[in-house]
Formats: C-alpha cells, structure tokens, sequence
C-alpha cells in the first residue's frame, strides 16, 4: 500500500481504524482521500486477520464535513456523472465488505460525510454530531447514494424533508429516527461502544458474518431475491466447518472456536 496522506490507520487487536486525517479541512472528503479509503477497503477484503473496522474523523470538529468544495468548480454535466459514479463505488465497496465497518461519527457528517457514514454497516455518534444532506444549498443534491440510503435508513418522508430542506438532525434525533445506533456522551466513549460491538461480532463465526452482509443488502437490491439469498446463504453456511463446531460447542456447553472455515 503506497504512503497515506489523507488517512491514518491503527490496528488494536484485529480492528482495524481508518481515521481521515484532513483536521484543517474539517476531513473534507476530495478525491485523493477517497482513492486512499478505495485502496485501504479494498486491501481489507484480503486481510484475514482483520475482523472489524471502525471509521472516524480526526479530531472533535468532524466526521467529515462534505466533500472538497473547490475541487466542484471544475464540475459540468458531461463529467459529474463520472464524479458521483467514482464516490459511489467507494462507499458500494463499504457496505458490501463482509468485515463489519462501523462508523464513529464525531462532529459534523454532512453531504459525503454522511454519505460515507451511511455507508458503514453501523454508526455510533458522539453527542456533538451532527448529520445532514445540505447540497441543495449549492443547487444541487447527493451523488455518492445519500437519497438512497437516507431513504432506507430513515423513511421516505423524513428522507424528502432533509434532502429538500438541507437541515442537520442532532445525534439524538438521528438515533431516534434509526440513522445511528448508539449516541455517546463524547468521541472517547463512541469509540468504545464501536470496539465493544465489535469485539462481540469478532467471536462469531467470519463466514456467517460476511454472509449476513449479503443477505441484508438484499433487501434493497430490487434485482435480488432476498428470500433466495439467505436460503443459499443458510446452506453454505451448514456446509462450513465453523457450523459444526458451533453445533458441537452448544451440545458441549462450551464457548465456540471459529476459524472461518
């Protein structure tokens, strides 16, 4: 992996966490920092040892406050397309990675910000978070999926009145309306509920895991029969060696040792 400029990484254990790291931009999301979080995400789906991965932004201030302003000024209608194409690919690599990605949103998560967040499979916010879809604002509206995800996440009227109004909801009226899990009192304790979750997720069975993943995207992919995939889902899952030892550590009253096999 070449040199991060825009992201920093930790690993504690086998979580692994993606900080973006532009403080002084308020982690504004330009096209740099995206190839970066492209290129980590995808070295994750190969990376065995790593269970779970939590995402945040540097600092108190910010998730991540949009995308890079001034890289839109080069925009038009012949190359936007391909802008928000390459942006939703990102977060389609995030919400499809079968290790858990939870997102720690600690500030401000507006336009890509939340955009990004809602990517994630999770999102514990700390109690000065604040998220919302303002584009209309500048004319225009999301392009890295935020209309689809909002709508999913938190209902299609409420989806209209943030996306045509461009207010922010607080972390608790997020978490009221299902857009985050949990609110912390502070970043500190949102990363410690983040760890806590995952710590628990990384003793269950990886395959099982990863195909929950697929099983819950789809619900969304109207091309996808849901009901069809966690049937093939269920099978391979019965076909595992990780399913027999689950079987036999509950007949044994013993705490499972799952290998991803």
């Amino acid at each position: 992996m070449a040199d991060l400029q825009n992201l920093s990484l930790a690993t504690d254990g086998s979580i692994l966490t993606i900080t973006i790291n532009r403080e002084s931009k308020l982690n504004a999301l330009n096209t740099a920092t995206l190839a970066e979080l492209k290129e980590v995400i995808q070295s994750v789906y190969d990376d065995k040892e790593i269970s779970g991965v939590i995402l945040t932004g540097a600092g108190e201030k910010a998730f991540a406050a949009g995308a890079d302003i001034g890289e839109f000024s080069e925009l038009n209608e012949m190359n936007a397309r391909k802008f928000a194409e390459e942006g939703q690919e990102v977060f389609q690599l995030i919400e499809n990675s079968h290790t858990p990605v939870i997102a720690v949103v600690n500030g401000f998560a507006l336009g890509g910000g939340c955009e990004l967040a809602m990517a994630c499979h999770m999102r514990v916010a700390s109690a000065n978070a604040r998220l919302g879809q303002p584009e209309v604002n500048l004319g225009i509206l999301p392009g890295y999926g935020g209309t689809q995800r909002l709508t999913q996440l938190i209902g299609k009227g409420r989806a209209f009145e943030y996306l045509m109004t461009g207010d922010m909801m607080d972390a608790n009226q997020a978490q009221s309306f299902g857009l985050v899990n949990y609110t912390e009192v502070d970043k500190e304790a949102a990363m410690a509920k983040a760890n806590e979750i995952l710590a628990k997720i990384s003793a269950k069975a990886p395959i099982a895991i990863g195909l929950v993943v697929d099983c819950v995207n789809a619900v969304y992919n109207h091309d996808e029969n849901g009901y069809q995939t966690e049937a093939n889902a269920f099978a391979r899952c019965c076909g595992t060696d990780d399913f027999k030892e689950g079987a036999s550590a509950f007949m044994e009253k013993r705490t499972p040792e799952f290998k991803g096999e």
